[in-house]
């Protein structure tokens, strides 16, 4: 019953919407738009507001303090909108196990590890001829600096 009360309600006020007020005819009510009459909205700019917006009060630390080890190191941890927008925490806990699994064949298999340290070579080893060479070229511009004891 309650539906029908409804129903019947939307009827008339599609009704009511459709009817035309006493007096003018469909020819009279489209007249105003064909003699130019209508209204219309100046230009609109839209205009990018700026990044971040001016504080006279907001404090300045004076102190720059250049990158250390600790901050090249450190990563914030993601919000969760960023963690939303790349998939939810379902598909990160994905790509943490595919990561996991990823290592774990690698320790499996004895693969080199994505990130090698750097190994320094010795230093070069001279010759008898070489070593002399040097040390005749010391003494022409009257010592290098370093002791001949050897």
């Amino acid at each position: 019953m309650l539906a029908g009360l409804l129903l019947a309600g939307t009827v008339q006020a599609q009704e009511a919407s459709t009817a035309q007020p006493p007096g003018l005819s469909p020819a009279q009510d489209a007249a105003p738009a064909a003699q130019g009459n209508v209204t219309t909205l100046g230009e609109v700019r839209a205009i990018k507001p700026d990044e971040e917006p001016l504080d006279l009060y907001r404090f300045r630390n004076p102190v720059k303090i250049e990158d250390n080890r600790f901050s090249r190191d450190w990563r914030e941890p993601p919000s969760p909108e960023q963690v939303s927008m790349s998939g939810g925490y379902v598909m990160a806990a994905i790509y943490y196990g595919v990561g996991k699994a990823a290592q774990g064949f690698n320790k499996l298999t004895n693969a080199p590890k994505d990130i090698q340290h750097a190994i320094a070579r010795p230093p070069p080893a001279f010759s008898v001829d070489q070593q002399r060479r040097a040390l005749q070229f010391c003494q022409q511009q009257d010592g290098c600096g370093a002791s001949s004891g050897n």
